[in-house]
């Protein structure tokens, strides 16, 4: 944790006085309730899952996609936390599938459900059919899975939206934001709250990741010099998500609150501590060509040749935001959580018609990007899309 903490240029950790204050609470509910976890094997779904799981709940199902994933979080919890009493299991399972039906209705009753599946790459949304695939996770999985809760008699339901909900200017943000805005039609019958947080460091295929792959793999670090974002330990992501879990009223976002604990900062200088700390100097390249070239003699000297650039690929946000001006704000009831208070506003015909038009498409199996594009300006008015023409796959 400390070793994160450095790299992104901070020295304590976000929420730890709002966790030691309501602990004694924190612990009592979750040592007499019961979890499943969707998407629980991902980076936050692994953090959330330690979360829970250190607190002694009656019973804990996990769910994930990816079966490697689930093998290193069941070794990672035994070898660090060992064994509870309760009900501990994991199902590789894809939650938009007949076998996770077939597995809720065996079962299905848990006090909480945390959805945590996304796709949330930026990277996603450059071809149609991988961004149908970004529509049916982040929505239509979320909205089947809600409804799921809500037949079992689930007290609470939380899923992960994302900071650049707000104001969306990708395909990633504005799936969330229409997320959302299914979230509060079924908050009608359930419950539910959710998080707006900012980057995790070093989470599985983020950019933070790739610079461990790049050193194993003897390979130059590329990084933006234009872009800052906030960042977070994935220890509290999961803290992040197990609080407005468990004390979110209906309809409540959480969200970390900017202090000077929690600050902007570029890839690139991340980039230059994280070198720093494995024993080499950034040494500055002026293409790739040359980066890739150096690479092969650089290393022998304490250097590590880098790339850094400025960005001009589709759908990166300028700066980052947790709420819009036009969102009622809690910033009282906890130390570093801010709150998004929400009353149930939906359009009905609105999310009606966003559902038949992508089923449309999909009966079809034919459709456009362009056609989803102005599909989501319907939803979000004020969607401010930006197509470069140019995206991170087009990159090193």
């Amino acid at each position: 944790m400390n070793n994160i903490l450095s790299l992104i240029g901070r020295e304590k950790e976000l929420f730890s006085d709002d966790i030691k204050e309501h602990e004694k609470e924190l612990s009592h509910i979750v040592s007499t309730s019961s979890f499943l976890v969707i998407g629980g094997a991902g980076s936050i779904g692994q953090a959330v899952v330690k979360e829970i799981f250190k607190r002694k709940p009656k019973k804990l199902h996990v769910v994930d996609i990816s079966e490697n994933n689930m093998v290193e979080l069941v070794r990672d919890i035994r070898s660090s936390m060992g064994y509870i009493d309760g009900d501990f299991q994991t199902f590789a399972l894809d939650i938009g599938s007949v076998e996770y039906d077939a597995f809720i209705k065996a079962d299905g009753k848990y006090d909480y459900v945390l959805n945590l599946s996304a796709l949330k790459h930026v990277r996603s949304e450059k071809d149609p059919f991988t961004l149908m695939r970004m529509i049916d996770v982040n929505i239509f999985n979320t909205d089947k899975t809600l409804q799921q809760s809500i037949d079992n008699g689930a007290k609470k339901y939380f899923c992960v939206s994302t900071d650049k909900a707000a104001n969306p200017v990708n395909m990633m943000g504005a799936s969330k934001r229409i997320m959302e805005m299914f979230l509060m039609r079924k908050s009608l019958q359930i419950s539910i709250s959710t998080a707006r947080f900012a980057n995790v460091a070093f989470s599985d295929g983020s950019l933070l990741h790739g610079f461990n792959q790049r050193l194993a793999k003897q390979q130059p670090i590329v990084a933006p010099n234009d872009i800052k974002r906030y960042f977070v330990t994935p220890q509290e992501s999961g803290e992040l998500c197990l609080m407005s879990c468990i004390f979110g009223e209906n309809r409540d976002i959480f969200f970390p609150k900017l202090s000077e604990e929690l600050h902007l900062i570029t890839f690139a200088e991340i980039a230059v501590k994280y070198l720093k700390k494995q024993g080499f100097e950034a040494f500055i390249c002026k293409d790739e060509d040359e980066a890739r070239e150096r690479v092969k003699t650089l290393p022998k000297e304490g250097k590590w040749p880098c790339l850094f650039t400025s960005s001009d690929t589709t759908g990166e946000k300028d700066f980052e935001e947790f709420f819009t001006e036009n969102e009622v704000l809690d910033m009282n009831r906890f130390k570093n959580l801010g709150i998004i208070k929400n009353e149930p506003l939906f359009d009905e015909a609105k999310l009606s018609g966003f559902t038949q038009k992508i089923e449309a498409m999909k009966n079809a199996k034919l459709w456009h990007k362009d056609d989803i594009v102005r599909l989501f300006h319907d939803m979000i008015p004020n969607f401010g899309h930006k197509e470069t023409g140019k995206y991170l796959d087009g990159k090193m």
